[in-house]
């Protein structure tokens, strides 16, 4: 299990995980807009990706084929200049960090999907999320994941409407539900950061059970819970 901290005073740092076609990217945006429009300084950023650099690694990821220790030092080489240039710098000024995915899907889909090796993960991920602003080199792990549950056959059924399908997207039901189970177990070994969003229901519903969480931790008005949409 690793080791995570608590932001800057005011910061804070929320993943979001789940498979694709778990619909998360929706609602990640109605979440900064109405975490905005209580004042926060929200930063929405996204992994594989978030700066110049990581988005041309994010690219070769979805692209272009390669074996599974290739595709994890190349997600890891991505969220390192990530954390350095747009997370850690966010949480310094005391913004909402908003990222759909993080570690989690590493483990998830590297690990899980792919059955990559979990030591070498884990090596990867001390050497890449211990940085300067953390002491005694703890990890740069979120406050809060939220993780968006999915039957991997709905997935299945979105993503066969939606865009022309990435890599990723492309793999079979029985890779999806590894990733399903590396997210569970990610999930179990670090419940206290995790909680679970069914999102087998309609949008506005997923919406009341996300605001909901943050809710219950103080980070939204109460309001928010009472409301299927954003107020």
């Amino acid at each position: 299990m690793t080791t995570s901290i608590k932001t800057e005073p005011g910061g804070r740092f929320i993943s979001f995980e789940g498979i694709d076609g778990a619909g998360k990217s929706t609602h990640i945006s109605r979440l900064a807009e109405a975490l905005r429009l209580q004042g926060c300084t929200v930063t929405l950023t996204r992994e594989p990706g978030g700066t110049p650099l990581a988005e041309k690694l994010r690219a070769m990821v979805l692209g272009d084929a390669m074996d599974p220790l290739t595709e994890s030092l190349l997600v890891f080489a991505a969220r390192r200049d990530h954390l350095m240039t747009v997370i850690e710098p966010a949480l310094a000024r005391g913004d909402v960090v908003l990222c759909d995915r993080f570690t989690d899907a590493t483990f998830a889909y590297q690990g899980g999907g792919r059955g990559f090796d979990l030591e070498v993960l884990v090596t990867l991920e001390r050497w890449v999320q211990s940085t300067p602003a953390l002491e005694n080199r703890r990890l740069r792990q979120p406050d809060l994941t939220v993780w968006f549950e999915l039957p991997v056959e709905t997935a299945a059924a979105r993503l066969a409407d939606a865009r022309t399908p990435d890599r990723f997207e492309a793999q079979s039901l029985e890779f999806f539900r590894r990733v399903a189970a590396g997210y569970a177990a990610r999930a179990a070994s670090d419940s206290a950061r995790f909680a679970s969003v069914q999102a087998n229901c309609p949008p506005n519903e997923v919406w009341q059970q996300l605001t909901g969480i943050l809710v219950q931790r103080g980070w939204l008005p109460r309001r928010f819970a009472e409301h299927a949409s954003p107020p």
